[in-house]
């Protein structure tokens, strides 16, 4: 992977004069799956928010493609709608499991997508359940449908925040697989938040760990859990970190 998806330089956050995030330099290769580990509070779910343009950097620019995204540059329609979010937690609508997939490409403008709608569902198993209700899902089926509602759209970029928490190994064995074949199938760039470090050793090309807003190093997934340069890294590693 010689090309970049994302590029971040001297990016900066702050909330009422507090800096939260600060990354001098991070870049994203189209195609790989990208893992941000850390305790909570240190930035993961804030630097996920700037990647998929939800908010602007306070300082610095984050250039996605061929276009630069600033406090003074917007991000254009068009590139946005090629980055797409899962959410831990996510919202869906009080309607079908067919309702709530079609949804995104309706507010697109695709409408008639029936069958990249069904290829979608089969993908995450759930092709048998688009008639019914969301509200009578269990949290894996929710995640899944949200997980459908996503690669319907057909992102050139996919950020998964926390995507496996607090479900049951049958559902984190099923999204984990999903997510290598989108990455493997659709040559889908991914960037996950975990702070599970088995599931980013599982599933990642690359790691970055990040702590009070700074990433503290960045490395392809053998070096950064066989041999990481940085005595936090190591800590975190062996789960002596304590937070």
């Amino acid at each position: 992977m010689n090309d970049f998806i994302y590029r971040l330089q001297n990016v900066t956050k702050a909330y009422e004069g507090r800096c939260v995030l600060e990354v001098e330099n991070l870049k994203i290769h189209r195609g790989e799956i990208f893992a941000l580990v850390g305790p909570s509070g240190a930035g993961k779910s804030t630097l996920l928010r700037l990647l998929n343009f939800l908010e602007p950097p306070t300082q610095g620019r984050i250039r996605f493609l061929d276009v630069e995204f600033s406090a003074d540059e917007p991000m254009p329609l068009a590139y946005r709608r090629r980055v797409t979010t899962v959410f831990q937690r996510p919202i869906l609508l009080n309607r079908s499991v067919w309702a709530n997939v079609s949804y995104g490409l309706g507010l697109h403008g695709r409408h008639d997508q029936t069958d990249r709608i069904e290829k979608a569902l089969e993908q995450v198993g759930l092709r048998d359940f688009i008639r019914q209700r969301a509200r009578t899902l269990s949290g894996g089926e929710a995640q899944r449908v949200a997980l459908a509602r996503a690669i319907v759209l057909q992102p050139d970029v996919l950020l998964l925040d926390e995507p496996t928490a607090n479900l049951d190994p049958y559902n984190v064995g099923l999204i984990e697989e999903i997510v290598q074949q989108l990455n493997q199938e659709g040559d889908t760039t991914l960037v996950l938040v975990t702070h599970n470090v088995f599931q980013a050793r599982r599933l990642a090309h690359r790691v970055a760990l990040l702590l009070e807003g700074r990433i503290v190093e960045t490395a392809d997934v053998e070096t950064f859990f066989q041999s990481p340069r940085d005595p936090r890294t190591v800590a975190f590693v062996r789960g002596e970190m304590v937070y």
